[in-house]
């Protein structure tokens, strides 16, 4: 494999991985009856609709169907891509919660 094929699939598999994780967020979001785009925008006000996101969006089900998505496991993804203003939304609505009474 030359340089440019082994670029090529690095980027490929950047793309990939980016998508799966845009897919963990639009999942955790369903599953706390949040609204991805909405938090998305508050993250990133300048940027236009993102179409990952709206792929994503087409993949997820309805927290009925879905396994639970841990939210250290969100902020870790988040922040392994460089989404720091996102994971502070999440952390938000994370923090907006009622707590257990029972620490």
């Amino acid at each position: 494999m030359n340089n440019k094929q082994l670029e090529e699939q690095m980027i490929e598999n950047y793309k990939r991985e980016e998508h799966m994780m845009i897919l963990v967020f639009a999942q955790w979001c369903i599953n706390h009856n949040l609204d991805p785009a909405a938090l998305y925008h508050s993250a990133y006000p300048d940027q236009p609709n993102n179409e990952a996101l709206q792929q994503a969006l087409a993949l997820t089900v309805s927290k009925e169907e879905a396994g639970e998505v841990p939210d250290d496991t969100l902020l870790g993804v988040l922040s392994l891509f460089g989404n720091e203003e996102l994971a502070f939304i999440v952390t938000q609505e994370i923090e907006k919660r009622p707590r257990d009474k029972w620490y």
